[in-house]
């Protein structure tokens, strides 16, 4: 997302070259005022923002740096809306969040994402089907749950969604749950029978937060459905879904600065793990190609066992790193998202992120063909990698149906990788080992 934006950013910048060159400034802002706007900001907004940075230049001289600090300041003023960030939880559990948006803009999705991102720090969520509206809702999330190990809440045959809340709260209250979030019906456009079934679960919840999830690439139709449901429910942050298929970003500037509402997540990819909080400075670092390692380690943090990792620094630091060990971190970095998601968060590695296709490190035919080659090592073999000599590599080849070739390559991939991960055990340790998996993805075997 703010692909264009950024890009705009970028060539603004390029333009002023000079000190107190106001014609320069000049050709700046009109680039930004045109991409803004051809990015579905609205104009008031992209006039105030234009207006203001004018008249921070002007007051602290002309350069690129003055250009720089007030696009990132202002721009992240912009999207800091008043209100909470992230995940806030009640002083009495369980935590009650009630899931609004229209029919097609993720929310389903999205539940499940937002109880993934809770599951991974260590909360016990219980998930309400209370969509019973559209055919096979009930069906879809039954499958994502069971898929991602979420528990599901559900009355076979029941068609009152307040019967099923009801009864849904009664068990998180008992159950000792951390959090319960509601799916509730969503509709293809917004009306009185939906406002009104919502509203009815509201009532009877009392919920502790209201989520609208907002298709990432509605444009200002997004932004006036956002304000309807905010008037109707109150709502107390949004998420927006598909974050990373639209380039403009527009909807995310105005539900922020338009409604003042502030963006609680975003979804970054199609995975379950694609779903990061929305903080406006570290989003605005990522518009202007400066990473955001914060997130990164953050999310690394979730997935990376303290104990296990003192236990695989030691294992590297001695050259003991394995094949087991391998897949074991295959298996953990699966859990940070998607290779492009990975990639956004790095200084400078923003524009090969909205490039790359996304990598699936679990069905990818290359993370495939790895399995398969560790898969056909003996236990030794996979405890012992300097065993395999050209007779095992054969036997390891025809085993997983490779040439020999790509289990040689797959193999001198495997010792760079163990040789970098002695460095890192140096400089920070197992943690640092997401990153070089990371990098092990790219430089797969052909």
């Amino acid at each position: 997302m703010f692909e264009s934006i950024s890009e705009s950013f970028r060539l603004a910048l390029s333009k002023v070259r000079f000190v107190d060159d106001e014609k320069a400034l000049k050709n700046a802002l009109d680039v930004l005022k045109k991409a803004l706007l051809k990015s579905d900001v609205h104009h008031k907004v992209v006039k105030e923002f234009i207006a203001t940075i004018e008249s921070d230049i002007k007051q602290k001289g002309i350069g690129q740096k003055q250009l720089l600090d007030s696009i990132k300041s202002n721009l992240t003023d912009i999207l800091t809306a008043s209100g909470n960030q992230g995940f806030v939880y009640s002083s009495v559990p369980p935590t009650v969040v009630l899931m609004a948006g229209l029919q097609g803009s993720g929310k389903t999705t999205s539940t499940v994402k937002l109880a993934t991102y809770l599951k991974l720090r260590k909360k016990k969520v219980l998930v309400a089907a209370c969509d019973l509206q559209r055919l096979a809702a009930v069906e879809q999330l039954k499958q994502l749950c069971e898929v991602n190990e979420i528990e599901l809440f559900y009355i076979d045959g029941e068609t009152d969604p307040l019967t099923v809340a009801k009864a849904a709260l009664d068990k998180a209250k008992s159950g000792l749950y951390d959090v319960l979030l509601v799916d509730t019906a969503g509709r293809l456009a917004i009306d009185e029978v939906l406002m009104s079934q919502i509203k009815d679960i509201k009532t009877l919840l009392n919920p502790d937060e209201i989520f609208y999830v907002a298709d990432a690439m509605s444009g200002q139709d997004g932004v006036r459905s956002a304000d309807t449901f905010n008037e109707a429910l109150g709502i107390s942050g949004v998420i927006l879904s598909k974050f990373d298929a639209d380039t403009k970003g527009g909807v995310a500037i105005g539900i922020a600065k338009q409604i003042g509402i502030p963006l609680r997540f975003i979804g970054t990819g199609e995975k379950p793990a694609d779903i990061e909080s929305f903080i406006p400075d570290r989003i605005v670092s990522r518009i202007m190609g400066e990473g955001d390692l914060a997130t990164l380690v953050e999310k690394t943090s979730t997935i990376i066992d303290e104990k296990e990792a003192k236990r695989l620094n030691q294992k590297i630091k001695k050259g003991q790193f394995n094949f087991n060990d391998f897949l074991e971190q295959m298996e953990s970095v699966k859990k940070l998202g998607s290779m492009k998601s990975i990639l956004g968060m790095l200084p400078g590695m923003g524009a090969m992120a909205n490039q790359l296709k996304d990598i699936d490190l679990e069905n990818s035919k290359e993370i495939i063909h790895i399995k398969a080659m560790i898969s056909s090592m003996t236990l030794k073999e996979r405890e012992n990698p300097e065993l395999l000599n050209n007779s095992r590599k054969r036997r390891i080849a025809e085993g997983a149906g490779l040439s020999q070739m790509q289990v040689n390559r797959f193999l001198k991939q495997f010792e760079n990788a163990s040789k970098m991960a002695k460095k890192f055990a140096g400089k920070g340790g197992a943690r640092g080992l997401a990153n070089l998996l990371a990098q092990a993805g790219q430089n797969r075997p052909r």
